[in-house]
């Protein structure tokens, strides 16, 4: 925690990310409108005193949408990649463990899930389910755990031989136990780092498949689906296209520096 506190990039993305939670959380207290309430008498205002980033063309407050907004893309963040490294750290860690045929299969079968185009393998899946912010967190998560088991798997081959880890052993401690006490403990600051990055992976990607109309559904804000709407004033709604744009831009900086500085805090004590 020392070395985070003295790194300026880990400081720094800290800084955003902690700024965008308070934020999301206390929306309503931020908010002096409701993000679906409509006024088309208060279309495509630019910004002012009463609406501070301006209005869309159905006349709804776009601060409050961007706030609200905010609240989706963290969640999907967050609990997308959680899923991701819930999946990644169980594959992971039997292959490296256990290795030999059980290693080959789980691999094997990594290998494959890489092969498919990310994006398409998602945009299939999504057509397969009504698009809503659920299926937006599971079809994620479950497509972006394959470089989590990689990275976990590579941190447990070399560890397992550790005298440690033959101590459990000798002691009687069950496989699961040591897994999940002795090997992941130390082979959690890559997963970390990883999952990190991920979260800004996994917003970018949220807020595109939400421009495509295929994430977020409307009437519920996003920053993807706030963008899709601005496609249509372009060129004389400067605002609608800035302002969720800066806001993915900033959020996604703040997780990729943090995510530098762990790299450089977490990985130095290897």
């Amino acid at each position: 925690m020392k070395k985070i506190l003295k790194h300026k990039l880990a400081v720094s993305g800290s800084v955003i990310i902690i700024a965008m939670v308070i934020l999301a959380i206390l929306a309503p207290f931020f908010c002096r409108y409701s993000p679906d309430d409509i006024d088309i008498g208060q279309y495509l205002l630019p910004p002012s005193a009463d609406h501070l980033l301006g209005t869309d063309q159905l006349g709804r407050d776009l601060f409050s949408r961007m706030v609200y907004g905010a609240r989706i893309s963290l969640s999907v963040g967050f609990i997308s990649v959680g899923l991701a490294v819930i999946i990644g750290m169980f594959f992971g860690a039997i292959a490296g463990y256990y290795g030999g045929i059980t290693d080959a299969v789980i691999m094997r079968f990594v290998d494959i899930m890489l092969c498919f185009p990310k994006l398409f393998l998602i945009l299939a899946l999504v057509a397969l389910f009504e698009p809503s912010i659920y299926i937006i967190m599971v079809v994620i998560g479950v497509t972006s755990w394959m470089g989590i088991a990689r990275l976990l798997r590579a941190e447990i081959l070399s560890l397992k031989q550790r005298d440690f880890v033959l101590a459990a052993k000798a002691c009687g401690v069950s496989d699961v136990v040591i897994i999940m006490r002795h090997l992941i403990p130390n082979a959690i600051g890559p997963i970390i780092v990883n999952a990190t990055l991920g979260v800004a992976a996994a917003i970018l990607l949220e807020s595109g498949l939400s421009f495509l109309g295929l994430g977020v559904q409307p009437p519920t804000a996003s920053w993807g689906n706030i963008l899709m709407d601005a496609k249509f004033t372009l060129g004389i709604a400067w605002w609608m296209t800035v302002f969720p744009g800066v806001a993915i831009f900033i959020t996604v900086l703040g997780y990729n520096l943090l995510g530098e500085g762990l790299r450089d805090t977490l990985m130095a004590r290897k």
